[in-house]
């Protein structure tokens, strides 16, 4: 809800602010314009278009501030916090402040939270926050969608249940209907592709790399390739080792063998060099591990004959065809033919895949029908309900004749919503046609049946915050009264905000704000200007206003008993509406 609205330097408003009621608030006033800048000034916070000649004469700029308290669910306070907007939380909510600064030159700044935010943003939030009904305004329900989804939050669990079971029906229906398109539009395309995969494949599968195949045969290719330079050099390090059975040059091993038995014969007398025998001993082990294995690398590499080299060097020049084809690395073309073989198996069943589709198409066709219809019953019991209490609204509202009318037709073709078209008209006096709402009535009518709208939809599908501009314009005595009862009824289950002329509104309200006219003296000779005043009433005040706003005189003492008069009519009314 809106807490507070500040305004400086808007039309005749120099600088005023309005705190305002959870429930009722009426804003009352001698001058129109003052009142309308009220309105104005929600208007800009709520992203409307700014216009330069409201900014007050001999200023520079004008300002409209609003700080609102929302609840943490507030689909209006998470996108003002993913636009980066600076918010203080309390218990249950948070705090939000929004800003409209539009200067004399016509350029317009908004702020959202403290931080700086495009004008479309204040647009965007208000759709969540606040309805604004004036003759000029536009309907909040102008759209077939706002309508179609206004109905189906009236219609209740039920139909929300009916319509989310319809919907997983429909896309369950329309996945199918893809996926079948896809398969016989393209069975072309498909089947070439299902040849070239089968290609591919059994090129590959003729190949039948292994994981890593091709770094171990680069490995080995460079061994053969170097194999004398490889012979020579493990033949010297072997003779080094262990000697040459015709030589008798010393050997590593010989001598190791040598120094070994020299302290060996010697260990008994000295632990110190027991332990360098031992380390000794160790190393002639070593020294023959490794001549063992230097024989068995010479017999190995002798066995690799010019014949071997040129077989991996076949078998790598197969591996690169098939990484130049389809991978960089053989281990990815392994990888690869594992989704092509998934790829080929489902291509190659599409003629089944189709025959299943089809059934399971017509069986879902059949539960979206039957369900369809279920939902259509559904909607049709709740037009009927809504267009009853609608229409008892507006008899209410000095529309005796009037009736609203919910039609639910049938689409075409059944779309995610249903196959329902949904349409709410208006007939404003009898023996006329239902029309479109917006389309049928007068200005006055038509806030009047906007207002009957939303306290029915209200239990069910309620903003935040309604703005009533001048919506008893045209009525007077008992329908007045019935207007200020029915926004009374509205403000208990949310925030009423009403700029009004009769007195018999204003005494329904819970908070009542006064705009006062202010002209200087040089305003009185032309040159100077005009200014507007805002400030709440109490109670005496408040009797005051409304002996103006009955006889023009709130210093006579039979106005004010007839204003005291109306104030407790309207205390006794809500009271029985409370109980």
């Amino acid at each position: 809800m809106i807490e507070e609205i500040r305004i400086s330097d808007l039309g005749v408003i120099t600088r005023a602010t309005l705190e305002l009621d959870p429930g009722f608030t009426v804003v009352t006033g001698e001058t129109g314009a003052g009142k309308t800048m009220v309105v104005t000034a929600l208007g800009l916070l709520l992203g409307n278009r700014a216009d330069a000649g409201a900014v007050r004469h001999g200023a520079k700029q004008a300002v409209a501030e609003a700080t609102l308290n929302l609840p943490s669910g507030s689909p209006a306070l998470a996108r003002a916090e993913d636009s980066g907007a600076i918010i203080e939380e309390h218990d249950g909510g948070a705090e939000l402040i929004l800003a409209r600064i539009l200067s004399a030159e016509g350029r317009s700044r908004a702020a959202v939270g403290g931080t700086s935010a495009p004008v479309g943003l204040l647009s965007e939030l208000g759709n969540h926050l606040v309805a604004v009904h004036g003759q000029s305004d536009q309907l909040r329900l102008r759209s077939a969608i706002a309508q179609r989804e206004s109905l189906d939050k009236f219609g209740g669990r039920e139909l929300a249940d009916a319509l989310r079971a319809y919907q997983e029906t429909f896309d369950t229906w329309q996945a199918v209907a893809t996926e079948l398109e896809e398969i016989t539009s393209a069975a072309r395309e498909r089947v070439r592709e299902a040849e070239s995969l089968q290609v591919a494949l059994e090129e590959i599968d003729a190949v039948d790399p292994r994981p890593g195949e091709d770094d171990e045969l680069k490995i080995e290719a460079q061994k053969l390739a170097n194999v004398e330079g490889l012979r020579s050099a493990a033949v010297t390090a072997h003779g080094a080792l262990t000697g040459d059975e015709f030589s008798e040059e010393p050997n590593a091993v010989g001598l190791v063998d040598v120094a070994k038995r020299a302290l060996e014969m010697v260990a008994d007398d000295d632990p110190e060099l027991q332990a360098l025998g031992n380390r000794v001993n160790e190393i002639g082990i070593l020294v023959a591990d490794v001549s063992m294995e230097l024989g068995s690398y010479l017999a190995r590499l002798d066995g690799d004959g010019p014949g071997r080299l040129a077989e991996v060097e076949e078998r790598r020049a197969a591996l690169n065809q098939l990484i130049r084809k389809y991978a960089p690395t053989i281990d990815e073309v392994i990888s690869w033919t594992q989704t092509a073989r998934q790829r080929h198996m489902d291509l190659q069943d599409d003629s089944g895949r189709i025959e299943a589709l089809t059934a399971q198409l017509g069986g879902l066709r059949d539960r979206l029908g039957e369900q369809a219809r279920t939902l259509s019953a559904l909607r049709v019991a709740a037009a009927e309900r809504l267009s009853e209490r609608v229409s008892a609204e507006l008899a209410a509202l000095a529309m005796p004749d009037a009736r609203f009318v919910v039609e639910v037709g049938t689409l075409e073709e059944p779309a995610r919503h249903g196959a329902d078209s949904i349409a709410m008209l208006l007939q404003p006096h009898a023996g006329s046609a239902p029309r479109p709402l917006g389309k049928g009535a007068s200005g006055g009518e038509l806030s009047r049946v906007m207002l009957a709208i939303e306290v029915v939809l209200a239990e069910t599908d309620p903003v935040p915050t309604f703005v009533f501009d001048e919506v008893d314009s045209g009525v007077g005595g008992k329908a007045a009264v019935e207007i200020g009862k029915r926004l009374a009824m509205l403000a208990r289950h949310v925030q009423v905000i009403v700029v009004t002329h009769l007195p018999q509104v204003a005494a329904y309200a819970q908070r009542h704000i006064r705009v006062i006219k202010n002209s200087d003296a040089q305003a009185r000779e032309g040159a100077g200007f005009t200014a507007s005043d805002v400030v709440t009433l109490d109670d005496a005040d408040r009797v005051r206003e409304l002996a103006r706003m009955l006889a023009g005189q709130e210093h006579s003492d039979t106005a004010q008993a007839h204003a005291e008069e109306l104030l407790e009519g309207a205390r006794q009314a809500l009271s029985g509406l409370a109980t």
